[in-house]
């Protein structure tokens, strides 16, 4: 199921410079079809179009607040591992006050890419928002705070067919507790096999990801989302070759989230704390501030292990090559707890890749 069809590409590269609407955008605005979207660029970035006050400007402030250059704060350094590259600002000399961000384009690397767009957190609305706001986000999927994300598009790649499947946000929505594990895993199945390298994989990216917000107290993210990506284009041997089954503690995921501090070295590493820094950035609403809070997941260090025998058994460095990157930003605020309910999120879709992998 697509959303729908842009205007003809030729039209849109005259006007725009030669860029074009991102073709293998699985969810979000899209140009053409709403007000504002994403565009590719010939250099191969791509570029989001600024919304409207407050969102638009409140995301680039931080992106520029992330990616501010020599800044030294271990918290935001850390955290740029976890999003795509900003290049600043673009706009086109026939409208130079459209902004756009423009940004790394993750897939560009992969020769079929395989995408998932999944919102994270309890909630997709923020403090600020309306009433009637609120409960439009909740008749949406009134789910989101009991399961902790939302499937918003997906993108897969079909080895038989050379082809995609794709699922767009109706498809998410209509997702619940009994299908939500089935309904995730069709992400990986590529209508012959089931990509447990790539299920490896984004559970060791979402775990780094969890273990960032674990480590800070600095920000509060509603309706911000984690993009997946991984290489539909199989290495020869994982056709004939099946990958270990991967043995990962499933109280990974548990919510009480009890660490054996005995563990603490596994993931040197893997895990560097958000410590209070001198850098202070004010916004109108507050002023980030930072604490550290020392924590970790059973089973990352397995699960390294693992993918590296993947790779290694396969031939193939590219094997279980995966992004996972965190996108839109439009609803992040300065906050002086930990966001709770995005780490709920991430820890239950945790448990959702746990349990697609192991079965």
């Amino acid at each position: 199921m697509t959303r729908g069809s842009c205007l003809p590409e030729g039209a849109q590269s005259a006007h725009l410079n030669g860029c074009v609407p991102l073709s293998h955008q699985v969810a979000g605005h899209k140009y053409g079809v709403d007000k504002v979207g994403i565009l590719q660029h010939p250099d191969g970035t791509v570029l989001k179009q600024l919304q409207p006050p407050p969102r638009g400007p409140r995301e680039m402030q931080f992106y520029s607040m992330v990616y501010t250059e020599d800044h030294c704060d271990p918290c935001l350094v850390n955290l740029q591992a976890h999003l795509p590259k900003y290049y600043g600002t673009w706009s086109s000399p026939d409208a130079p006050t459209d902004l756009y961000l423009k940004l790394e384009d993750v897939t560009r690397r992969f020769q079929k890419p395989c995408i998932m767009d999944v919102k994270i957190g309890q909630k997709s609305y923020d403090p600020f928002a309306s009433q009637e706001k609120r409960e439009q986000q909740i008749r949406k999927y009134p789910l989101m705070e009991d399961i902790g994300f939302l499937v918003l598009g997906m993108r897969v790649y079909k080895v038989g067919s050379d082809s995609f499947d794709t699922y767009d946000q109706h498809y998410g929505r209509g997702l619940v507790k009994d299908t939500i594990k089935e309904g995730l895993s069709k992400f990986f199945y590529n209508g012959d096999i089931l990509r447990k390298d790539a299920i490896t994989a984004s559970i060791l990216k979402v775990q780094k990801i969890l273990q960032w917000f674990e480590d800070q107290s600095r920000f509060n993210f509603y309706a911000s989302s984690l993009l997946f990506v991984y290489e539909g284009v199989c290495a020869p041997s994982l056709v004939s070759h099946t990958l270990r089954d991967s043995q990962i503690a499933p109280e990974a995921c548990e919510q009480n989230n009890n660490i054996d501090q005995s563990l603490s070295t596994m993931y040197s590493l893997h895990k560097k704390s958000c410590a209070r820094s001198h850098y202070q950035a004010k916004q109108d609403n507050g002023v980030w501030s930072a604490s550290q809070q020392p924590n970790g997941n059973r089973g990352l260090a397995r699960l390294e292990e693992d993918r590296k025998e993947a790779k290694s058994e396969a031939g193939q460095e590219t094997v279980s090559d995966v992004e996972v990157k965190m996108i839109d930003f439009a609803h992040v605020f300065p906050s002086d707890v930990p966001d709770q309910g995005y780490i709920y999120g991430l820890k239950n879709l945790l448990k959702v890749l746990h349990q697609i992998l192991e079965e």
